[in-house]
């Protein structure tokens, strides 16, 4: 350190270059820098015990009395919890029924356990939906 003092000392009769003050400058800024390397970001001893929750998959629902309707929930829907208030089950019918799915419906299904849900009456009739989590 005291070379570099004496150095510096001496330099300073003479301009310094810009590469020489750059140099200086981080030589400086990293005087008061304390620098630690882990091995455990490379894969070191102390591995992480917790696992990613895996993102739910999409879940089609088993229409009663089915002619063309198509019911799913999306995976995005059941992570996001949020109630899903119509639900659009048309599919290929001719005529539309929805199904409202309450935010715990969203958390049953998180959890992989059955829901169902009846749709609204539509054309005189109404069909009861279930969804199964594989």
């Amino acid at each position: 350190m005291t070379d570099r003092v004496d150095t510096l000392a001496n330099s300073r009769s003479k301009s310094l270059t810009r590469r020489e003050f750059t140099l200086e400058a981080a030589l400086a800024i990293l005087a008061g820098c304390v620098i630690t390397i882990s091995d455990t970001a490379c894969g070191g001893s102390k591995a992480s015990t917790t696992t990613p929750t895996p993102v739910p998959s999409d879940i089609n629902g088993n229409v009663s009395a089915n002619h063309g309707h198509v019911a799913v929930i999306t995976g995005a829907q059941i992570t996001a919890g949020t109630a899903i208030v119509a639900l659009d089950i048309r599919g290929m019918a001719t005529h539309t029924h929805t199904l409202s799915i309450s935010q715990a419906d969203l958390t049953t299904l998180k959890n992989r356990q059955t829901v169902t849900s009846l749709s609204t009456t539509d054309s005189g009739h109404s069909h009861t939906v279930t969804f199964t989590p594989a």
